[in-house]
């Protein structure tokens, strides 16, 4: 496993990463908890040290259910990993709370499920607009960096073309430290405002890096979603759009890049402003396979030219 700077904040993180949305939301299927242990047991086995969950991965009843299994999993582990958490929308109220009280409540509550006396990197959850945020919001914040409950503020982004200049201001104001974006082989919308993160000096966390599970190599234009699963919202047709643009970009897997989803997480490493990528690994053998992707040789210019030329048009991240 190789290791970048997360832009500013001083922290050295595994280029590869694990997201737990999936060890709550059942968004992917149903995940038992003891794989949800093996795929943390074989990250930390495998040099990743970079975790990052939220309140919102839980139940419609309780909140923040893949943040008290990752706290289980991780167990006496804490001091040698990063954890990232979010604020601002909960599985029991996914509407915008982004105001004072609700961030000191949801950092005490996370603290609680992680079994932890601080959180690393706070994400706001995915803001829609400035009209989202109180301004209270940042005095408080601040108050719980000072009393070592949180290290960094960061800013997770989705409704990326309303939000990005709003993220973009942040960060040049030096409120936030680490942005966390959706960027891929099928989602590269985001590209320029990466770059522009780099030159700030702002850190990049990449997400939905496998397209929804699309760049997984299992799915096929005869895929049937069950009903949980988040891809079952979309019709054959754009399955096999898909399908279609995954296949023309085969031509990544080769050499030490042996499998689908280890080419779609070294495409987006390339990217020299990405600090890691999150994987949405559900169990150990799918970690180990993505991990692996760190210390696959680089693309060439010519295959990441190619691999340009080849895409043909940003599907919506979810």
């Amino acid at each position: 496993m190789k290791y970048r700077d997360l832009g500013r904040t001083g922290l050295r993180c595994s280029e590869i990463s694990l997201g737990t949305w999936s060890f709550a939301s059942q968004v992917y299927g149903d995940v038992d908890e003891a794989q949800a242990y093996a795929a943390v047991d074989e990250a930390i086995a495998s040099g990743i040290n970079v975790f990052d969950t939220a309140p919102l991965y839980g139940s419609p009843a309780v909140n923040g259910v893949a943040e008290e299994v990752l706290g289980r999993a991780l167990g006496s582990r804490r001091d040698s990993i990063l954890i990232s958490t979010k604020f601002g929308r909960y599985s029991t109220d996914p509407s915008p709370n982004f105001h004072a009280g609700r961030a000191r409540e949801s950092v005490e509550a996370s603290l609680a499920r992680l079994d932890t006396d601080r959180i690393d990197i706070l994400f706001f959850h995915s803001p829609f607009s400035e009209a989202d945020i109180h301004d209270d919001v940042w005095a408080e914040l601040d108050r719980l960096k000072r009393e070592g409950k949180v290290r960094f503020i960061a800013h997770s982004l989705s409704m990326f073309q309303q939000t990005k200049g709003m993220a973009l201001r942040w960060a040049r104001e030096g409120l936030i430290d680490v942005v966390q974006v959706v960027y891929s082989l099928l989602n590269r919308e985001t590209e320029e405002f990466i770059a522009s993160m780099g030159a700030l000096n702002v850190g990049v966390i990449a997400r939905e890096s496998l397209a929804n599970g699309f760049l997984s190599g299992g799915i096929t234009r005869d895929t049937v979603f069950a009903p949980n699963n988040l891809n079952s919202r979309y019709t054959r047709e754009e399955i096999a759009e898909r399908v279609d643009q995954v296949e023309r970009l085969s031509f990544l897997v080769r050499g030490e890049v042996g499998t689908m989803p280890q080419a779609a997480l070294r495409w987006v490493l390339e990217n020299p402003a990405v600090s890691t990528v999150l994987s949405g690994a559900r169990n150990g053998a799918e970690i180990r396979d993505c991990a692996a992707a760190s210390d696959a040789a680089p693309y060439t210019q010519d295959e990441l030219e190619r691999a340009r030329k080849m895409h043909a048009k940003d599907f919506p991240a979810a």
